[in-house]
């Protein structure tokens, strides 16, 4: 990838993301039925505006309000989530923590970590030829001080909603995905350099899969 061609980050460390559509061309119905986990990857770079597209399925702002894309108990929204780039398309390889409130990405690390990650989600290698991973946090505080104890299956509720979200804006933009829930927590959250009260739930590779 030019240089050219990646988008500059601003002095803040912080990149604008290009504006989802909330009016695409597969029917919902069809995009469940073609739901698949795929984890066999074209060499293809992702294009910036799908990731955009990915992201805002998860946990876009879609209300005046401020109500995302994802339910969440008591609108307390305690899901986080990072992009670890690889081969996507004006965006240079590193980690991103995802502002979806302000549909930006905020720069945490530079370097392409798919191959570390795929080491400590239990040697899954398939995982490094998809040219993103997105990595979906929690901070299980923001709900459980609502809601205690119970607050902690609202959480998993949460993120398994984004989860599928994202499942099918994948299947609907021709891409594939598979969640990947096998791997040591806190390996990931050093290597993406999440805060501490943040606790990875999940990691999306997501890329054009192989027929």
């Amino acid at each position: 990838m030019s240089e050219s061609r990646v988008r500059q980050v601003n002095a803040a460390g912080r990149m604008e993301l290009p504006a989802p559509t909330t009016n695409g061309s597969m029917p919902l119905e069809a995009a469940i039925g073609r739901r698949r986990s795929r984890r066999s990857f074209r060499a293809e770079p992702l294009a910036l505006a799908d990731l955009s597209q990915l992201l805002w399925a998860a946990q876009g702002v879609t209300n005046p309000a401020g109500f995302r894309a994802a339910p969440s108990a008591g609108a307390l929204y305690p899901l986080e989530l990072y992009v670890v780039a690889g081969h996507v398309e004006g965006l240079a390889s590193g980690v991103y923590r995802a502002d979806v409130s302000g549909a930006a990405l905020d720069h945490v690390q530079s370097g392409d970590e798919r191959q570390a990650l795929a080491r400590i989600a239990l040697h899954q290698d398939w995982m490094v030829d998809a040219p993103v991973i997105i990595a979906v946090a929690a901070v299980f505080e923001r709900t459980t001080a609502k809601y205690h104890a119970r607050g902690e299956r609202y959480v998993h509720i949460e993120a398994g909603c984004a989860v599928q979200n994202v499942y099918l804006q994948a299947t609907a933009l021709g891409l594939g995905t598979t969640v990947v829930g096998a791997f040591d927590d806190e390996a990931v959250q050093r290597r993406l350099g999440m805060a501490e009260r943040e606790r990875p739930l999940a990691l999306l590779p997501v890329g054009r899969y192989q027929d």
